[in-house]
């Protein structure tokens, strides 16, 4: 399971919603260091230096979860909700804001379930299963709470709180339950472990969310599954309240929504570095987000959901070009169904490329910046160097290329990106051989990026996506 998305989301029915109508659900993606609790912001390198330390936990996650998962697109398929086409066609947008300012690259958000609602702050994972959050329940035999001085989900207080019991078949298929069932209406377990040691503790349920549509109107999405945490360890959700699971599974937050909103969800990440001022939106439903942002003519390519388990949303990848032209990589760098591969991944800062990809690519940005700048030694970056007389002229195109000719083209300061104060590294590390390669959000900011898992379809275009506030 993924350790964060890169968005933690309010869901609070109070958000600034361009008109779209009826057919979009949208909420605000908000800065953590816009909530009052949270640490002053640090400064840009220490920024930096967490955003690596984060990244080497999820890298390593991502690793191992695919080289686990890897399954033949013939005879395995997910069988999940999302191939259908079913749904009502309306949508939903949530703000975006980044996450810099708190040290972690996070987007986040608001979150209201039950009935009557109560409020959460969560991060929204595009490769996590499960939607959970802290939680206190008058269940027997469950985890013991070890949640102090945090927000919590008071279950007693819901009427459309229903625990799914462990003897039920939903139970033997939702992710990282337990298998023990003394009491078949005992409530189903699961225990979540994160790859930095953290971990979440609780039982499933069913519950009512309360979402808002863009004309201002509420609703509610009944029976979504959710996680109700008694029990947590580790540092990784010191800010938030729980993770609201967008990954590609029958368990996810994604599947729920579709139900009511068709199949897709969207997003534009701002720049990492913008002011608390700054947002975006995270959507579900058709791509209205797009009109609203005035975002050019829209890419599209297919999303490999076949090739890979875990809830990731892997691309097939043909090859890169830099300065116009393409590199020589080995084309089993790009094969998911093998040992390599490539995911869009919003949770994932930097950049991490298969090594044979990423030695070729290395190769060709800095030939041309050596001997033209002064070079700097900082971990784990290969290449940094001084920017203080910096020309970004020096530096060649870099486009990824789909294998069904759609193209990516990044803007420069997206691969070589700023660190500290006079200071820029080439934004890319190497994730050895074997290994998947992870565009992360640092590679997405400034476009719209659609996920489409009816038609399995991912869709992207440059961007003007901020919202000032």
């Amino acid at each position: 399971m993924s350790l964060f998305l890169l968005f933690t989301i309010f869901f609070n029915g109070f958000f600034s919603i361009p008109a779209f109508g009826s057919k979009t659900m949208q909420f605000e993606l908000i800065h953590r260091h816009s909530v009052h609790e949270l640490s002053p912001p640090k400064n840009q390198f220490e920024r930096v230096q967490e955003l690596v330390h984060i990244d080497s936990h999820r890298v390593h996650m991502i690793s191992q979860t695919v080289g686990k998962r890897r399954k033949d697109s013939e005879t395995n398929s997910l069988g999940l909700g999302l191939g259908s086409s079913s749904g009502s066609g309306s949508a939903a947008t949530i703000p975006l804001h980044s996450g810099a300012y708190s040290g972690t690259g996070q987007y986040f958000v608001q979150f209201r379930v039950g009935t009557p609602s109560q409020k959460f702050l969560l991060v929204a994972d595009t490769g996590s299963d499960l939607t959970w959050m802290n939680c206190r329940s008058n269940c027997h035999n469950c985890p013991r709470r070890s949640i102090t001085n945090r927000r919590v989900f008071q279950s007693h207080r819901s009427s459309s709180f229903k625990t799914i019991p462990c003897s039920s078949g939903m139970c033997q298929t939702l992710p990282f339950s337990l298998a023990q069932c003394t009491d078949p209406k005992a409530p189903c377990n699961y225990d979540y472990r994160y790859s930095d040691g953290s971990s979440a503790r609780g039982i499933f349920a069913n519950e009512t969310v309360m979402v808002s549509q863009a004309n201002g109107r509420k609703i509610k999405l009944h029976n979504v599954v959710i996680g109700c945490s008694s029990s947590l360890q580790g540092s990784s959700f010191l800010a938030a309240d729980g993770v609201l699971g967008l990954g590609y599974s029958d368990s996810s937050f994604v599947v729920k929504a579709k139900e009511k909103f068709g199949g897709k969800f969207s997003y534009c990440l701002v720049d990492h570095l913008s002011g608390k001022n700054v947002s975006s939106y995270l959507t579900f439903g058709h791509n209205s987000i797009g009109n609203y942002i005035g975002s050019a003519n829209m890419q599209y390519t297919q999303l490999a959901l076949s090739t890979m388990n875990g809830g990731f949303y892997p691309v097939n990848v043909a090859g890169i070009s830099i300065g116009g032209v393409m590199l020589d990589i080995p084309i089993n760098v790009w094969d998911a169904s093998g040992e390599g591969g490539v995911i869009i991944d919003s949770g994932s800062s930097l950049t991490y490329l298969a090594e044979p990809a990423y030695n070729v690519v290395m190769d060709a940005l800095k030939l041309p910046l050596i001997g033209s700048t002064k070079q700097i030694e900082l971990n784990p970056f290969e290449f940094c160097f001084d920017s203080i007389n910096f020309d970004e002229s020096l530096v060649p195109k870099l486009v990824i290329h789909f294998a069904d000719s759609a193209r990516f083209e990044p803007p420069i300061k997206s691969y070589v990106i700023d660190v500290a104060n006079g200071m820029k590294c080439l934004g890319f590390i190497s994730n050895g051989w074997p290994g998947v390669s992870i565009i992360g959000n640092i590679m997405q900011q400034n476009f719209m990026w659609e996920f489409d898992t009816v038609n399995k379809l991912l869709g992207f275009a440059r961007s003007s996506c901020a919202k000032r506030s």
